[in-house]
């Protein structure tokens, strides 16, 4: 592999020209395909294998014409202080809004609260209904027009009017996301680096990879299904991987130059050594991509198919871009002391006999990290690795206690989507639904729909009366609509209103209920029935997750594990990179469980209404941070077994690891941060939600578990850190992700001429 990728970057540094071409027209035609691509379709709603969907299906079949996710609008009027909404004025107010939105376009029907019995006992609250023959995405903007004009009349009239439904859902407002995340990552690279062009070149190659992407994904989107929200994320990883991968490769670059390589052979042994991590750690991140589609819900797979694709983009350019654009600008990147002084980077000349002479060696080795005494500060990473080496039984367990200690209340997890409860109190939805709760109830927000099918029955509204009785006598039910029949009197849909929130716990419990009780009555009127619902569709989406987290986590864990033995020919190591990102993301859940759930320090954050998690959030965290942890995984210890295998001791290897990896993993875990936490600075509460899971399981991942639980398990395991059974060790094949055979055959740096790279640097 890394004789293969020694190869690929020589070609790439020759070629530069010819490179940089093919990228820019790979670039330019993928962008051709998207502006004259079909527009792409909306996030697909459908889960199979769920009985919230197979009711919708249901419906569908049963109710033609009439969508069970039409576009739907629930218009609530509240009576100033000591009024009632049915007094004359009042009401005239509210039927003059419901005849004025049922002639609109695309209406399919407007009910009247004095005329559907919506109408708090109070008379303080009131709603009308008022529904559309198509979804909320195609409504049109002369609908939104028309719905919007008739709210404002009756607020002229003196009412309250707020509007929950998905009709005039708000868009969330829009934070710096990617652009703060670019930001700080150029602030991160110029500090790490020392040099804008060691600092912008990641980032041009990762905004590239970017760029190809999100085109390409656009141009398929309508063969393949893929969604804005497949874009959303491969956009955020794509930043992420793409900065890092390529900073890994400049970094090593710089390193191979400050030893005496010539440019172009540097380039080389950069991509073959670092270039091999780069391709492994981009593996793990798409074999997690891919087992999305483990989970069975097709939204899912087309994400992460999309964003595996935006992976192995990163990866091609790491490898072939970033060595191009290297040969144009050779010297760009390295430190200003050594372009001023360019000799300095070829001091190692051969001596008598010869040897290397030390005189000029003092600044090559500040530059590596390997600090004489008395000539520069020992580098923070190598600091650290010597402290840990000497305590690592204290490290262990103070990192798996304090890890362990954030996870806990993960114990404690509810899964659910947030609605309306967790918008911002200046939203008209947020509004509409605290308006309802005060005057119906906080069960009235979270209606569960429950589709009767009578096909069998011998008296079809005898079954449905039947069903609506009993669904009445449970406990924790307030109410039960009147029977709703389609055409073929064959399926009747009736509304049953619990007696708590949507989001709340005995609601959830209030459903499993119902639908224990199923048998009985379908025992007792012959009626079949489903329980759905946006409030049952929640709890179906949460449990699905929840059964699909094991067998995901069984087969991305499996496979990676597979892959790191292959990587480090070992057993132990694979097993203590699986135990460290375990206990990562079991921090970052209890973090997310702390904040968005218990609403400790949710206010920080701008957290407005704490509820349950996100049913998606677990397989997301799992699935995005172990592909990245494994960034960090093998560049690291790649590093540390680079050294081994060179004959350093296991503790000295551990700190030579840490002086040339500790930094650029520093930078990397800071990039992503940066733009996993820049999408926290939006409005909607789950995309909060993610950002901050995502930038949180970062930190721990790289600053806690890379930094001090791995070195201070490979000081205890030692050698055996590397054992591997000789049969094996035999039957695996040898990847050679260190380096070994490239820097073989490399020509020393002494051989290396400093006028050809003179040359080369001139006539570029």
């Amino acid at each position: 592999m890394s004789t293969f990728l020694y190869r690929v970057a020589h070609w790439a540094f020759r070629r530069r020209r010819t490179v940089v071409l093919v990228w820019a027209a790979v670039l330019a035609t993928v962008f051709l395909g998207a502006a004259n691509s079909p527009e792409a379709p909306e996030d697909s709603a459908s889960l199979p294998g769920i009985e919230s969907q197979q009711a919708f299906d249901l419906l569908d079949e049963r109710f033609p014409g009439s969508e069970a996710d039409g576009a739907e609008a629930r218009v609530v009027f509240v009576a100033a202080d000591g009024q009632q909404v049915t007094s004359t004025a009042n009401r005239s107010a509210v039927d003059t809004l419901v005849d004025e939105v049922a002639d609109g376009p695309q209406v399919a029907g407007a009910t009247s609260p004095f005329d559907a019995h919506a109408v708090s006992e109070d008379a303080s609250t009131a709603y009308a209904t008022i529904t559309y023959r198509t979804t909320a995405d195609d409504l049109t903007e002369a609908s939104k027009e028309a719905l919007t004009e008739a709210v404002e009349h009756a607020r002229d009239a003196g009412l309250t009017v707020e509007v929950g439904g998905s009709a005039l859902e708000t868009e969330p407002a829009q934070g710096v996301g990617e652009v703060l995340g670019i930001v700080v990552a150029a602030a991160v690279l110029l500090i790490t680096f020392g040099s804008l062009a060691a600092a912008g070149l990641p980032l041009l190659t990762a905004v590239l990879g970017v760029g190809i992407s999100l085109a390409t994904i656009t141009a398929l989107g309508s063969a393949l299904g893929f969604s804005s929200t497949v874009g959303e994320l491969a956009m955020m990883l794509g930043l992420a991987v793409g900065i890092d991968y390529s900073l890994f490769v400049v970094s090593r670059y710089r390193e191979e130059r400050a030893k005496g390589y010539q440019a172009q052979e540097a380039a080389a042994l950069a991509v073959g050594t670092a270039g091999s991590a780069v391709v492994f750690a981009g593996l793990t991140v798409v074999i997690a991509l891919l087992g999305l589609s483990v989970v069975g819900v097709p939204t899912l797979t087309k994400m992460g198919i999309g964003s595996a694709g935006t992976v192995l983009v990163g990866v091609l350019i790491a490898l072939t871009a970033v060595p191009a654009l290297l040969g144009f600008w050779p010297d760009a990147v390295l430190p200003r002391r050594d372009r001023e002084s360019p000799r300095r980077t070829r001091s190692r000349r051969p001596g008598r006999f010869g040897r290397n002479t030390n005189r000029n060696w003092n600044w090559n080795w500040n530059r590596q990290g390997t600090t004489p005494a008395g000539t520069a500060r020992t580098p923070w990473g190598v600091r650290w690795a010597r402290f840990v080496t000497r305590r690592p039984v204290a490290v262990l367990l103070l990192t798996v206690v304090g890890l362990g200690a954030l996870a806990v209340p993960s114990l404690n997890l509810r899964m659910g989507m947030p609605g309306a409860e967790s918008k911002p109190t200046t939203t008209t939805e947020r509004r509409a639904y605290d308006a309802l709760a005060h005057g119906f109830g906080p069960g009235f927000n979270g209606p569960l729909t429950v589709v009767v099918d009578v096909k069998g029955a011998d008296d079809p509204a005898a079954a449905v009366t039947g069903v609506s009785d009993r669904l009445a006598d449970i406990e924790g039910v307030v109410s039960v609509s009147p029977p709703h029949f389609n055409e073929a009197k064959d399926t009747a849909v009736v509304s049953a209103v619990p007696s708590t929130g949507p989001a709340g716990e005995q609601t959830q419990d209030l459903v499993r209920t119902i639908r224990g009780e199923r048998p009985a009555i379908e025992s007792a009127t012959g009626a079949d029935f489903q329980v759905t619902g946006t409030t049952a569709l929640n709890i179906d989406v949460g449990q699905k997750m929840q059964d699909a987290l094991v067998p995901y986590l069984a087969v991305v864990v499996g496979l990676a594990f597979l892959l790191l033995m292959v990587v480090f020919r070992s057993i132990l190591v694979p097993v203590k990179a699986a135990l460290g990102f375990l206990l990562s993301v079991g921090a970052a859940l209890g973090a997310i469980v702390t904040v968005f759930q218990e609403g400790h320090g949710a206010g920080i954050f701008g957290v407005e209404e704490t509820g349950p998690i996100m049913s998606t959030m677990p397989i997301f965290l799992v699935g995005i941070v172990f592909g990245l942890a494994m960034d960090y995984q093998v560049f690291l210890v790649s590093r540390i077994r680079e050294a081994h295998i060179h004959g350093e001791q296991p503790g000295r290897a551990v700190v030579t690891g840490f002086r040339h990896s500790a930094q650029v993993v520093g930078a990397a875990a800071l990039i992503m941060m940066a733009v996993f936490g820049g999408f926290m600075t939006g409005g909607e509460s789950m995309v909060k939600m993610v950002g901050f899971g995502l930038a949180s399981a970062v930190f721990f991942d790289a600053f806690v578990v890379r930094m001090a639980f791995v070195p201070a398990v490979l000081t205890l395991l030692g050698k055996r850190a590397w054992w591997l059974p000789g049969r094996l060790d035999r039957l695996l094949p040898r990847v050679d992700v260190e380096g070994e055979a490239p820097t073989r055959r490399a020509p020393a740096p002494d051989d290396a001429s400093g006028d050809d790279d003179r040359r080369e640097s001139v006539t570029v």
